[in-house]
């Protein structure tokens, strides 16, 4: 481990170099991976000192009993050696995970879209439950959320809404939150107190940057039209609302959150750069999760994630039967133990992946 530990470290030491060199810094493309490559190996970097520390520990104590000495010295010894082979598993298994190749695009902001499915309003008021949801566990990590676009259910909550996150490794964390999410509750609309299930789909998309998707201004077509629902003296009277239509996939994006056409317009791009890019990254998971049979990252947008019962105050993942009896936690923001779990499968998978190169 060290052999590869040390390789490691002429990387970050070159990478720290090269962030600082004005030729990087002008080059945004290469600046911005470069300093995304530098934090991670610093984590690392910051590991392996532990690591060598705790080495260093046993091997200091191990002299020390072997050339022998007064009770006192033997006994401090023998407990240094202890507790360092006790901490030294868990930080070799740290390093392990940390050693395997990382996803690019688990650093990345994202844009989120929850979609109203089967249910009717019943349907749209669970969109907006998952919304609340969500926007409440991103402010619980410190992540700033932005509406891009929404549109209204007839009974409350959302039949879509779209939204982006921006902080540290946001798609990394949410990307196992992308799918069916079905919902199982007596409506406020049901008279007879019967259970209904309806349905709501969550995307998540990384946020492309401009150099991962190049757009042919050719090849979309821009719309310009009034802005609907809350927003002042702007809804409804100029045409600052816009909608994008990429011409060779049919992929639409629409923004009408900002008062300004030319905000509309950037954020508009950046939701259709993400949702190219998108596309590309479904078959890239797809094929890496046939490849491994991956229980939680197959790429399937359409499969039945997680179903949350209230009869029973039930969360269900069915991706790794995970069920916890805390439905009124969850849903107000406390999703981090299902993401755990998640994270947990998809990193052991990786590890048995990769045990032979340890």
């Amino acid at each position: 481990m060290i052999d590869k530990l040390n390789i490691v470290k002429q990387r970050f030491d070159e990478v720290s170099d090269l962030i600082i060199q004005p030729n990087i810094i002008t080059d945004q493309e290469r600046y911005v991976k470069l300093t995304k490559e530098y934090k991670d190996l610093k984590k690392l970097m910051d590991k392996r000192e532990e690591y060598l520390e705790l080495t260093n520990n046993i091997t200091e104590a191990e002299e020390i009993i072997s050339d022998g000495g007064d009770a006192e010295m033997l006994e401090m010894a023998k407990m240094q050696m202890e507790e360092a082979k006790a901490g030294l598993p868990k930080i070799e298994e740290d390093i392990k995970l940390m050693l395997i190749p990382k996803d690019p695009e688990d650093t990345k902001d994202v844009v989120v879209e929850i979609r109203a499915g089967t249910g009717g309003d019943e349907a749209s008021i669970f969109a907006g439950d998952l919304f609340r949801m969500y926007t409440k566990y991103c402010e619980s990590k410190g992540w700033k959320t932005n509406v891009i676009d929404l549109s209204e259910g007839t009974s409350g909550g959302y039949k879509e809404i779209q939204f982006e996150v921006s902080g540290t490794d946001v798609y990394g964390t949410l990307k196992f939150e992308a799918g069916v999410h079905r919902v199982q509750r007596v409506p406020q609309t049901e008279t007879q107190g019967r259970v209904h299930t309806s349905a709501a789909t969550v995307m998540v998309l990384p946020e492309a940057e401009d150099f991962d998707v190049q757009i042919d201004p050719k090849d979309v077509r821009i719309d310009f039209f009034c802005s609907s629902g809350p927003g002042g003296q702007s809804v409804n009277t100029t045409y600052s609302a816009v909608r994008l239509t990429h011409l060779p996939t049919g992929l639409v994006a629409q923004c009408q959150d900002q008062k300004s056409q030319h905000k509309n317009k950037d954020k508009a791009f950046k939701v259709l750069r993400s949702r190219l890019y998108d596309m590309e990254l479904a078959k890239k998971q797809e094929a890496d999760a046939a490849k491994r049979n991956s229980q939680v990252s197959s790429g399937d947008r359409s499969a039945k994630i997680r179903t949350y019962n209230y009869p029973q105050g039930r969360v269900t993942d069915h991706r790794i039967g995970l069920t916890l009896y805390d439905l009124s936690n969850i849903i107000d923001g406390d999703v981090q133990r299902i993401i755990d779990e998640l994270s947990f499968v998809e990193n052991t998978e990786k590890l048995r992946e990769a045990s032979e190169i340890f």
